[in-house]
């Protein structure tokens, strides 16, 4: 299952006058957060285990660059959702402390509509 492939977490409908980041708010960021890292997490060890299932010794020159540009490309792909996952693991940090949802240069808040569209923004 890709992670775009996932079944997204309904928007969060705030409701008038409440409070940003309330409980609500951030438990529905911590939900699409994991379901992210779930998805991501699934891709890396199915990539892992198509990896060794082909991992075949090509007699044709030819052909051994293509298996190793194939490799090639899917290790930068596992290197940005490694990199992807650890920025995640970070978001929830901030949900814990309380400073998820806000900008990290002045402090103002992102929006709900940003953090739906890109759950680790942090301008």
């Amino acid at each position: 299952m890709s992670v775009l492939s996932l079944k997204p977490v309904a928007p969060y409908q705030a409701k008038e006058g409440e409070e940003y980041m309330n409980p609500q708010q951030l438990s529905h960021f911590r939900r699409v957060l994991n379901d992210i890292k779930a998805g991501l997490g699934e891709d890396i060890d199915r990539a892992v285990h198509t990896m060794q299932d082909e991992a075949t010794v090509f007699a044709d020159p030819n052909d051994r660059a293509t298996q190793e540009s194939d490799i090639s490309l899917e290790l930068r792909n596992r290197d940005r959702e490694r990199k992807l996952i650890k920025k995640i693991d970070e978001m929830v940090a901030k949900i814990d402390s309380g400073d998820y949802g806000y900008c990290d240069n002045c402090g103002i808040e992102i929006g709900l509509g940003r953090l739906e569209a890109r759950p680790t923004a942090t301008q």
